[in-house]
């Protein structure tokens, strides 16, 4: 089956690749930011963009560390604004849900997912939340999103035969 990927899927995987990380171990914060030119503090307060740079809550497991990295460079990257300021609160929640997908994709990225062979989600949440570094509830979201996608490929393949 060929798994049809999304815009943000493709721009990751162009993203990393350029990067040269193939590989779920090779997913790291500081050499990312290196890349980027992005100074990247971690501190005791919650996990923000601030001047341009990323504040990581220090409290954090490393887990969640990096959840809050990818969630944040999000904002860093493809949005604009104090959200602070923002007054409508339907847009704030746009970009949440945003910034919130973008870290499902980048911090599991689809071209590596798809190497795995994971028979469920249930059995593939301790693998994805070993290999990737991630928290269990962060990798049951990323899988279900995977097998959401899957099934869309699916069909178009169906509907494409």
């Amino acid at each position: 089956m060929k798994y049809h990927t999304t815009l943000l899927e493709d721009a990751i995987k162009h993203f990393y690749v350029d990067l040269g990380i193939y590989y779920p171990h090779q997913l790291d914060i500081p050499e990312i930011a290196d890349y980027l030119g992005i100074k990247v503090y971690f501190w005791d307060i919650s996990s923000r963009v601030y001047k341009k740079e990323i504040i990581i809550d220090s409290r954090l497991s490393p887990e969640e560390q990096w959840e809050d990295f990818g969630h944040e460079l999000c904002h860093l990257l493809l949005q604009y604004g104090n959200q602070i300021l923002h007054l409508n609160n339907l847009f704030l929640a746009y970009q949440e849900w945003k910034a919130n997908n973008f870290a499902l994709h980048f911090c599991v990225p689809t071209f590596i997912l798809i190497k795995y062979e994971i028979a469920n989600i249930p059995e593939g949440i301790p693998f994805i939340t070993k290999t990737f570094n991630v928290t269990q509830k962060f990798a049951q979201k990323r899988l279900i999103h995977f097998r959401n996608q899957l099934q869309i490929s699916r069909l178009q393949q169906q509907l494409n035969a």
